[in-house]
């Protein structure tokens, strides 16, 4: 393979592991318990500190790069395809948040407390059900009973239609398969 200059690409590929920051640290429930009660005592530590430095430069370099333009911006779709570059969505339209730790913190318990009452009124629903289903099986003579408490285990017909509020459009399935039939025919032969 004949030699070729590096392209910037590969240039920040390869010079990347020279700048890269120390891992993350690994701290048990124990360790990090403890750590907790330092940092309230105003006791840091020589490598949470570090951390600590390492996210605000980060932060900081952030919101250095948001102000300076265009790279940072937000994409909605595939790059190129992405609503604000085809005109759909205006730029300056968007909101921009800027969350703390404790917004991220108060969003996330609100968000639980949705979700455990989505998740409460679907097993109201789901044991009201039942209840019913029950109570309807009892009502029935002893004869039906028996027969209503075997589960039917048959399958679903292939053919089965959808449920639809309206009725069927006679012939319509027929055209719609004639004209992409015909739409399909034009495409090949071009």
């Amino acid at each position: 393979m004949p030699w070729r200059p590096r392209t910037i690409g590969e240039t920040l590929l390869a010079s990347t592991p020279l700048r890269s920051s120390t891992p993350l640290r690994h701290l048990s429930p124990k360790e990090r318990l403890r750590e907790a009660k330092r940092e309230e005592l105003g006791l840091i530590s020589k490598e949470r500190q570090r951390e600590l430095d390492a996210a605000k430069a980060k932060a900081k370099a952030k919101s250095k790069g948001a102000s300076g333009g265009d790279g940072d911006r937000i994409l909605m779709g595939p790059p190129g395809l992405d609503y604000i570059s085809l005109g759909l969505v205006d730029e300056e339209a968007i909101p921009k948040y800027e969350l703390t730790v404790e917004d991220g913190l108060r969003l996330a318990i609100e968000y639980s407390r949705v979700l455990m009452r989505r998740h409460r009124a679907r097993q109201t629903a789901e044991s009201t059900l039942l209840r019913l289903k029950k109570e309807a099986i009892a009502a029935l003579p002893e004869k039906l009973r028996a027969a209503a408490m075997v589960p039917d285990m048959t399958p679903f017909p292939a053919n089965r239609y959808m449920a639809t509020l309206t009725p069927r459009i006679e012939g319509y399935i027929e055209k719609v398969r004639d004209a992409a039939k015909k739409y399909s025919v034009k495409e090949k032969l071009r």
